[in-house]
């Protein structure tokens, strides 16, 4: 099987993970106000949801760019597509209008943006589930490398 597209894979989610944290450092506070909109939380966590969520976000980001625990890396952009997709759809349904706070910018939340995330949902399983060893520290994503004798 060949490795392209398991690596553009990575280096694609990767990117798009540092550039959804990096658009929100700025002003964390207006990101803070986008996860309240969603009103899945107490006040008192939306705080420290947003910050994780970015940290988060930036961790899952560099760890897929320099190809350092794949498989984690990958394993949570899943649990985080995935939970996107599950608040997006959950604020539709309850009929809250609100930003979606994805990219730290004021992007309406429609149905094209849950097509959206759950497009991204497709090649983070896709690498998170993919057949091999485990990905570790300094891993290119190989198949593997022969056992020792």
């Amino acid at each position: 099987m060949t490795r392209l597209p398991f690596v553009a894979a990575r280096l694609a989610l990767g990117l798009i993970f540092l550039v959804a944290a990096w658009a929100k450092l700025p002003d964390m506070a207006a990101f803070a106000v986008d996860v309240a909109n969603y009103r899945l939380l107490p006040a008192a966590l939306v705080p420290w949801a947003a910050s994780a969520l970015v940290g988060v976000e930036l961790a899952v980001g560099v760890a897929l760019l320099l190809g350092f625990w794949e498989r984690p890396a990958a394993l949570v952009a899943s649990g985080l597509m995935l939970l996107f997709v599950v608040a997006l759809v959950q604020a539709m349904a309850r009929g809250i209008s609100l930003d979606c706070g994805c990219f730290g910018g004021s992007e309406r939340v429609t149905w094209w943006t849950v097509l959206r995330d759950g497009a991204m949902l497709v090649p983070a399983a896709a690498l998170a589930l993919r057949p091999g060893p485990a990905a570790g520290p300094g891993s290119t994503g190989g198949e593997g490398s022969p056992a020792p004798r």
